[in-house]
C-alpha cells in the first residue's frame, strides 16, 4: 500500500526557478565540483562494523539513511586519500 503524497504538485508545477528559495542552499562554488563526484549505484556489501554509539547517533541525527552516508563519507576519504597517494 502506497502512502499518499501531502505535497500540492499542482502548486510546484506552476512555480518558476525565481519562486524556489535557495537560501538555505549552499553555494555551489568551483572548489565544491573539485571534490564532488556522482555516486553510481554498486552493490552492497554487508559487513558488521563496530562504530562508537556518538558515530552512530551522529549519523543517524542528520540522516535517515545514515548507513548510506557513513558509505559516502568513507568513500569520500578514499577518494582523498588516493589523490594524495598515488
Amino acid at each position: 500500500m502506497k502512502k499518499s503524497s501531502k505535497t500540492d504538485w499542482t502548486k510546484i508545477d506552476a512555480m518558476s526557478d525565481d519562486d524556489i528559495d535557495y537560501s538555505d542552499s549552499p553555494e555551489l562554488t568551483e572548489e565544491f565540483f573539485k571534490i564532488a563526484f556522482i555516486r553510481k549505484p554498486t552493490h552492497k556489501k554487508p559487513v558488521s562494523l563496530r562504530l562508537d554509539e556518538d558515530i552512530v547517533e551522529f549519523f543517524k541525527k542528520i540522516n535517515k539513511q545514515y548507513q548510506t552516508k557513513i558509505n559516502d563519507v568513507l568513500r569520500a576519504y578514499k577518494i582523498a586519500y588516493e589523490k594524495t597517494h598515488h
